[in-house]
């Protein structure tokens, strides 16, 4: 009997045909900040809700309008938290309603950081009694981010080759995948509670630190 002849051809082995090297990238780039972002807030308590609000408000609409009066935009003053919450004592193991508390946050921005202590201290004078979440950052972020992106993708690249060159590694040059890790905006922090009594609040924004994180991989 007759059997033809069919030749037979084995398929490449996909893991053995593809070898990959993965290396992160990374890319900072120190800036000033030219924003400041400050978080104000008027806290009141009283048994009557409806005059702990209304004190809360007269408060606020001065301290308002303390800080129009320094030159700051009514359009970068923007409330941001409006919370009231009842407020209760224990005695003899039973819980008895003491009144509420009426809490109001704005969010003030600024270019003029160095002014960030003076609008603090003008806020306090004027009923603010308590002060977080002092922010510094950047207007043009994005293009500081791609900097540091640049910076990253280049760190990769000199990674990929050096691993190539020591291991003595045929590497293609092109990457055949690159994945961006993105983070968060890079801030600068103060919290504490005001007091009228301290004299003027020094407020130092430093620098602040952009980074871009990239993981890149390479066939060699």
């Amino acid at each position: 009997m007759y059997y033809p002849y069919v030749p037979h051809y084995r398929q490449p082995d996909s893991q053995q045909r593809i070898r990959t090297i993965t290396v992160t990238g990374k890319g900072t780039v120190s800036v000033q900040p030219d924003i400041a972002r400050i978080q104000l807030g008027v806290v009141t308590e009283g048994e009557s809700l409806r005059q702990t609000q209304q004190e809360n408000a007269q408060t606020m609409n001065q301290v308002i309008e303390s800080l129009v009066a320094l030159g700051i935009s009514r359009e970068n003053i923007q409330t941001t938290a409006y919370n009231i919450l009842p407020r209760y004592d224990y005695v003899d193991g039973q819980q008895v309603f003491r009144g509420y508390e009426v809490r109001n946050e704005i969010t003030v921005e600024v270019s003029m950081i160095e002014q960030t202590g003076t609008i603090i201290d003008v806020a306090v004078e004027n009923g603010v009694n308590h002060v977080s979440n002092i922010q510094f950052t950047v207007q043009d972020r994005q293009r500081i981010y791609q900097e540091a992106l640049v910076s990253a993708l280049e760190d990769a690249r000199v990674k990929a080759q050096t691993i190539a060159q020591t291991m003595q590694l045929n590497l293609d040059p092109t990457p055949i995948r690159i994945v961006e890790e993105v983070t968060d905006d890079p801030i600068t922090y103060q919290t504490f509670v005001a007091s009228v009594d301290s004299l003027t609040t020094p407020i130092e924004p430093g620098e602040i630190i952009i980074m871009a994180k990239v993981d890149v991989k390479f066939q060699y």
